[in-house]
């Protein structure tokens, strides 16, 4: 499965940001990752296939909501209230089978895409 996220640019805080993940193929788990300058990539938010187990980080909890097609195989994160500190490289993943622990980590994921920057002045 190839991943090819998409929606980066430059906003100001306070504006909203769409990103998009197109998947070549099915896949069941799907997630956005960020790598902030300086610091290790971190989760951000989940989703499974039928739309549950959404999971979010604390960080963009009401602010950040993930959602799915899957008629088009696109995984979305739609970014509200952007703040500076949400600057950084996103990731879309995906695995394509289940997965009974954790969807924050980064090893259960075994496709990546490329990342888009955002990048959100103050």
């Amino acid at each position: 499965v190839q991943l090819q996220a998409s929606g980066g640019g430059l906003v100001q805080a306070g504006d909203s940001l769409r990103l998009s993940c197109a998947a070549s193929g099915r896949t069941y788990i799907m997630a956005w990752f960020r790598r902030i300058a300086g610091k290790e990539r971190e989760f951000v938010a989940s989703i499974r296939r039928d739309g549950g187990m959404r999971f979010y980080a604390d960080s963009v909890t009401g602010r950040f909501t993930i959602a799915r097609d899957n008629t088009k195989n696109t995984l979305y994160l739609q970014m509200n209230d952007l703040k500076p500190e949400d600057t950084a490289v996103y990731y879309c993943a995906a695995r394509t089978s289940g997965y009974g622990g954790s969807y924050g980590l980064e090893s259960i994921y075994a496709y990546w895409g490329q990342g888009t920057q955002v990048t959100v002045s103050s």
